[in-house]
């Protein structure tokens, strides 16, 4: 909405209000909504919110449970500050009646299909925790809102001291910052606005006020900012209101430096912690499992994927988020497709055929990839289901060479490598694969699960990074440009030469080509200088969605219009802003950099070495102990059963194989990985969703082929070993 538009509402608006204290009428138009805070909130809240306030208000109106008194008011704090619609005693209803649910689905789930105890009791105390999970929701909620907020704080009063540098007018600056700021923040400052046309405060330092005073706990630099802001409209001579403006930027961004210096410094205590309890710990338990289930054949794989795919993940994502709750607000990028709407087309894989266009979902070719892979890891289960039980499909390569096929594998005759190789145990169930063959097929199961993901989430940022690196790579010489465009409109240039005349200074680079893109417009076009720079369909915006690179400009057509001084001094204070962010911002880069190495690191090289490692080393040990069962059967059958009556041959189980081990730690290693790109990319950049999805994309892909890699080759030559060993000893 332009600037003068703005002014004429807010005008009308209170000309209306004095009419009506003057005359004593009440001015009825209807209730007073705010249509476009509602639909902002529709848009911008994240899915995940709605359906928990749908889950919180069913479960109020099922049966409501009231919160204890003394925790009433930080429900209503939580809610309030990440727009959720639900009361206290909503979320206190779901936070008990979720839980119980699931444990009498899930138990009975359990008994009827599986018959397990164990599950039974996993969803007991899977519930129990649930409980205080669900009840600390609202407030998980609202550190993450506050999180990407905080995030956005020293933008957000980068645009309002921006604005009122050459308009002292708090609405209209506050409104500014909501139009060039991204979610969750311009959400808040909409509901700020919004709370002034909905009368519920007299005006928008009141508002505003109120809002500044949530933060007071969390962000105290933010609020000492907005008061020198407010503060500013006070003072009675320009050089002291500007002087104010400014103290407000220096105070967050001095404050903001000094509060991530020390989270940098208390940060590697949580970090050491999060490794040794996600990672070192995890892996070498993998190490003692194929020990322990071997002693007992009641433990399956389905009991340590439920500890490694389940409960293991979301302690180490829980560990990570309350690492992430404690990080000071900062200088973040955003997800340009989410500003930018035209930009989403992007996210989608594009084809052109000539005679016509699609955009297919790169959810579709990743599915593809996935499914073709994970049927090669699954083909040894759908060969024993097709052969049955006379393994008809099964064949091994025996001690001296040859291979032999059905009845013959069944009597027990061959000690060589098998592709199935599925056992009998005790209890007369068959377990299995316990074959070499189908322990390397299943490294195609944890590669199919991780490439899938990994080229969804490359496919559908990749070409949004480009061009958002393309864009901060002019924002870091748009100071130095803007320096230049202030100087040629303060020697008298018109706006419309300027823009030629710095492009040409700095033809070659990415500030030149803006520039060009600029003075091509109005000088081939015949476009002015805000369409030039602004039109939807040829503005040199197009190519560069920033919305700092939009803000300086709208400042300069603005300010021009009041003379090319003041054009000239507005653009020459905006460079410094932008230059003084960039400088914070590197430093406060430079103080992660040792940490976010180390997650890098982990993710990328240590992480799927060990466990590919770890794997090989459990395979091994599997099929020595299974080859040491089947030998101490043998030696009981010819001694007469003596040996076996004395419980020697049942010191030994068959254990778990291999192939659904593999599965197990090859999709922890997934999950590890996604769960420590997300935490790396927290810390080093704050909520930068589109950062994220492009490293997962990447590093997760170099990270589970390099597992598959060593998981495969390790497994060979381990086994191989083992295997010539027990053959010369047994």
């Amino acid at each position: 909405m332009p600037i003068k538009k703005k002014e004429e509402d807010f005008l009308r608006k209170y000309q209306k209000r004095i009419e009506s204290e003057i005359t004593g009428k009440i001015n009825d138009d209807g209730p007073v909504q705010s249509t476009e805070y509602h639909q902002f909130r529709k848009e911008m809240v994240p899915p995940h919110f709605s359906w928990y306030e749908k889950a919180c208000n069913f479960s109020e109106g099922l049966f409501k449970i009231s919160p204890p008194a003394e925790k009433i008011k930080s429900f209503e704090e939580a809610i309030d500050s990440c727009h959720l619609q639900i009361t206290p005693t909503g979320a206190m209803s779901f936070s008990v009646l979720g839980p119980l649910a699931l444990i009498l689905i899930g138990s009975l789930v359990s008994f009827v299909l599986i018959q397990d105890t164990f599950f039974i009791i996993f969803f007991l105390f899977f519930g129990l925790a649930m409980v205080n999970a669900l009840q600390k929701a609202p407030e998980f909620m609202a550190n993450s809102w506050r999180m990407k907020a905080s995030n956005q704080m020293v933008l957000c009063v980068f645009y309002i001291v921006t604005y009122m540098r050459h308009t002292s007018n708090l609405e209209n600056a506050i409104d500014f910052a909501a139009e060039h700021l991204g979610p969750p923040l311009s959400l808040d400052l909409k509901k700020v606005l919004w709370n002034v046309e909905t009368e519920k405060y007299e005006n928008i330092k009141e508002s505003l006020e109120h809002y500044s005073g949530s933060w007071r706990k969390y962000n105290r630099e933010f609020v000492e900012g907005m008061h020198l802001i407010m503060s500013s409209l006070y003072e009675g001579e320009e050089a002291r209101r500007l002087n104010t403006l400014d103290k407000s930027l220096t105070v967050i961004l001095e404050e903001t430096y000094e509060k991530m210096l020390h989270y940098a410094h208390n940060l590697k205590g949580p970090i050491t912690m999060l490794h040794m309890l996600g990672v070192i710990l995890p892996i070498l338990g993998l190490v003692i499992l194929p020990l322990v289930v071997s002693f007992s054949e009641g433990v399956n794989w389905y009991h340590i994927s439920l500890l490694y795919n389940v409960a293991l993940p979301v302690g180490v994502f829980y560990l990570g988020k309350k690492i992430l709750s404690t990080r000071p607000s900062g200088y973040g990028d955003t997800d340009i497709a989410e500003q930018h709407p035209e930009l989403k087309k992007h996210r989608n894989v594009n084809i052109n055929l000539g005679f016509a266009k699609y955009s297919v979902n790169p959810i579709m070719f990743s599915i593809l990839v996935g499914a073709l892979l994970i049927m090669v890891g699954i083909s040894p289960m759908m060969l024993y289901a097709a052969g049955g039980s006379n393994m008809e499909f099964d064949f091994c390569i025996g001690e001296r060479g040859g291979i032999v096929r059905g009845e013959d594998l069944e009597a027990g005759s061959v000690k060589g490598i098998c592709l199935l190789d599925y056992k009998t145990i005790s209890t007369g169930e068959v377990r299995g694969p316990y074959g070499m063959g189908a322990s390397l097929l299943s490294v195609f199961v944890p590669l199919g699960v991780g490439l899938a993901i990994a080229l969804y989430y490359k496919r559908r940022s990749s070409k949004l990074i480009l061009i958002r690196n393309k864009s901060k790579k002019l924002e870091k010489e748009f100071s130095s440009a803007l320096f230049q465009l202030g100087g040629r409109l303060g020697d008298g240039i018109p706006t419309e030469m300027a823009f030629g005349s710095v492009a040409e200074s700095m033809e070659g680079t990415t500030s030149g080509e803006f520039f060009r893109a600029v003075d091509t417009n109005i000088k081939r076009l015949g476009m002015g200088v805000e369409s030039a720079i602004f039109d939807s369909r040829h503005g040199a915006l197009r190519k560069f969605p920033s919305h700092i690179i939009e803000s300086s400009m709208k400042v300069l057509v603005e300010s021009a219009k009041k003379g090319p001084q003041i054009a000239s001094q507005a653009l020459s204070n905006v460079a410094r802003y932008i230059k003084e962010l960039h400088r914070v911002d590197e430093r406060l880069k430079d103080l992660m950099g040792d940490v976010v190495g180390s997650m890098k690191s982990q993710v990328k090289f240590l992480t799927p070495v060990i466990s590919g490692i770890v794997v090989g080393i459990t395979s091994m040990i599997t099929g020595i102990l299974g080859r040491l069962q089947g030998h101490i059967g043998n030696m009981a059958s010819e001694s007469g059963g003596g040996m076996a009556s004395g419980g020697v041959m049942n010191m030994f189980g068959v254990g778990i194989p291999t192939y659904y081990f593999q599965v197990v730690v090859g999709i922890y290693v997934v999950q590890l990985g996604i769960i420590l790109i997300i935490l790396s990319n927290g810390i080093e950049n704050g909520v930068d969703k589109l950062n994220a999805e492009y490293r997962i994309g990447n590093d997760l892909t170099r990270s589970i082929i390099l597992y598959c890699l060593i998981s495969f080759v390790i497994m060979m030559i381990f086994n191989l070993i083992a295997n010539t060993i027990m053959s010369s000893t047994l």
